[in-house]
C-alpha cells in the first residue's frame, strides 16, 4: 500500500470516528481505537465500499459485523477505565468488536463457534498487526475459565438471560454487557457484579444474531 492510499484510509478512519462521535459521546481512547482501525479489513469484498458508513453488514454463515455505533455503544456499556485489565468476548464473528477492544484493555480474550469467521477474524488481527488478542474455537456460553476471572465479559449474541456459565467467571465489581431479548426487542444490559449480588442496568434497544449452542466448522 502507498503512502497517498495510506494517508486515505486514515483519512477514512477518522471520518467514521467524527460521525460516531456525533450520535454518542467517546472519550478520547475509543475515538483514537475508531481512527486507528481500518474497519474494511474486516468488511466482505463486495461491501467494502460501505465499510466507513454506520450500517451494519452481511457475512457469511448468516452472520452480521455490527454498526460502529453499535460497536461504539457496547464498548461504552463496559465502562473501561485503567482499572480494566481483561475482556472476554463472546461472539468474535467479524473481529471488529474485539479489534476496537485491543486498543483500550490489555488482554482481550474473544471465542468464536463458527471456525471459518474464527480464522478470517484471526487473518485480519495479523494483517493490522495486532497480538493482544486471544482467540478461541468454542462454544462461547462455556466461556474460557483459564484466564477467568474477567473484569468485563461482553456478548456479541443477544440472550434471554444472562448465562450463569459467564457470571461465574466475572470478577467482583465487574461488569457482563449483553444483549437481552425482551418480548419482541433486545436490549443492551449492563450485570453488575458486586458482593451482594448482581445489579441489572437496561440501557437501550439494539439488534444482535440470537445465541446458539455448539460449533459449526
Amino acid at each position: 500500500m502507498g503512502e497517498f492510499d495510506s494517508k486515505i484510509i486514515a483519512q477514512k478512519c477518522q471520518k467514521l470516528a467524527d460521525e460516531i462521535s456525533s450520535h454518542v459521546k467517546l472519550d478520547k481512547s475509543l475515538y483514537n481505537a475508531f481512527a486507528s482501525i481500518e474497519r474494511e479489513i474486516f468488511t466482505p469484498k463486495g461491501f467494502k465500499h460501505q465499510a466507513y458508513k454506520l450500517d451494519p453488514l452481511p457475512l457469511s454463515q448468516d452472520q452480521w459485523i455490527s454498526s460502529p455505533l453499535t460497536v461504539a455503544k457496547m464498548t461504552l456499556a463496559l465502562e473501561i477505565d485503567k482499572s480494566v485489565d481483561s475482556v472476554l468476548e463472546i461472539g468474535c464473528g467479524s473481529g471488529y468488536q474485539a479489534a476496537v477492544l485491543s486498543k483500550l484493555i490489555r488482554r482481550v480474550f474473544t471465542i468464536e463457534r463458527i471456525e471459518p469467521l474464527l480464522l478470517e477474524a484471526k487473518r485480519c488481527f495479523k494483517m493490522l498487526g495486532i497480538s493482544n488478542i486471544h482467540t478461541r474455537f468454542d462454544d462461547g456460553q462455556k466461556g474460557w475459565r483459564d484466564y477467568a476471572p474477567y473484569d468485563r465479559i461482553l456478548l456479541s449474541a443477544s440472550v434471554k438471560k444472562a448465562p450463569e456459565n459467564l457470571l461465574e467467571q466475572l470478577g467482583e465489581n465487574s461488569i457482563l454487557v449483553a444483549p437481552v431479548e425482551s418480548a419482541s426487542k433486545q436490549i443492551i444490559t449492563q450485570f453488575i457484579k458486586t458482593k451482594n449480588g448482581i445489579r441489572i442496568k437496561t440501557l437501550e434497544e439494539c439488534l444482535f444474531v440470537p445465541i446458539l449452542d455448539g460449533i459449526s466448522r
